[in-house]
């Protein structure tokens, strides 16, 4: 684990694979950390990638911002963690928040994007209930801490049916939410309450683009991917049978074999 001070912040993060490689940041969504992304970056970095893995303020290792951290702040972080490791142009990708966090990174650095992967995500602003539904679950978390939210959603995070069928997956994910310092959730929930509609970004894009989506995904079903493949020129759409939303986690091995081999043909040989 790796420790930098950024914009006001302290990340932590891990830097694997070559120094040389094709530099691939991953970020994790809510109420996770960057060992989410633990199956994919050793895979990556196995296959010559230089994969960056940041917690996101308020998550894991990294120090809290209480109040509201807005999605552009995340965004800002990932980009100054890049200008401290003297990197220009990256594949970035992220799950849930953190594919929301991917697209205002675009959104604000077009430039520094040399690929994209969105995984179970959606883009478009909050709805008025959405907002208060958010608000609310802060102030919960801020007084319950978060050990009754992680039992409540476990099943929405995962396939149903992958809570018994994968019980160490399904105790890795609980312990990620439910070692989560409650002000850092807070302070996201109430950020990604103001997010933006990402329709227009989405249209613009001009890299290869990767979108993910687990069959079973409750909280951003596949017609969720569906309309943000419709929205990016020539993306790539996978279904990733057997798993939820978070098909990283349940399913690493074909999330793996997708992403390799979106990497290898639409991505590597570009310049």
């Amino acid at each position: 684990m790796n420790r930098v001070t950024v914009n006001d912040a302290t990340l932590s993060y891990d830097d694997l694979g070559p120094a040389d490689g094709m530099p691939f940041v991953l970020v994790h969504g809510h109420p996770f950390n960057r060992t989410l992304w633990t199956p994919q970056a050793e895979a990556l970095a196995a296959a010559g990638y230089r994969v960056i893995t940041p917690d996101l303020r308020g998550y894991g290792d990294s120090s809290v911002t209480p109040g509201k951290v807005l999605l552009s702040c995340f965004a800002d972080d990932i980009a100054g963690l890049l200008d401290h490791l003297g990197i220009e142009r990256v594949v970035i990708g992220g799950v849930s928040m953190g594919g929301q966090i991917t697209m205002e990174f675009h959104r604000r650095y077009p430039r520094r994007v040399r690929a994209l992967l969105l995984s179970d995500t959606s883009y478009s602003a909050e709805t008025a209930e959405g907002k208060e539904f958010r608000n609310s679950l802060a102030d919960r978390l801020l007084a319950e801490g978060m050990d009754g939210y992680a039992g409540e959603v476990i099943d929405k995070m995962l396939a149903s049916y992958n809570v018994a069928a994968l019980p160490d997956v399904a105790a890795r994910v609980l312990g990620m939410m439910r070692a989560t310092d409650p002000r850092g959730a807070a302070a996201a929930l109430r950020g990604r309450a103001e997010r933006p509609d990402y329709r227009e970004t989405l249209a613009a894009v001009v890299v290869p683009t990767l979108i993910v989506v687990g069959a079973d995904d409750v909280y951003t079903p596949v017609a969720e991917a569906e309309a943000i493949g419709r929205l990016v020129p020539h993306a790539t759409l996978s279904v990733i049978e057997g798993a939820g939303h978070l098909p990283g986690a349940e399913q690493p091995e074909r999330f793996n074999t997708v992403l390799l081999d979106f990497l290898r043909t639409r991505v590597s040989t570009l310049h």
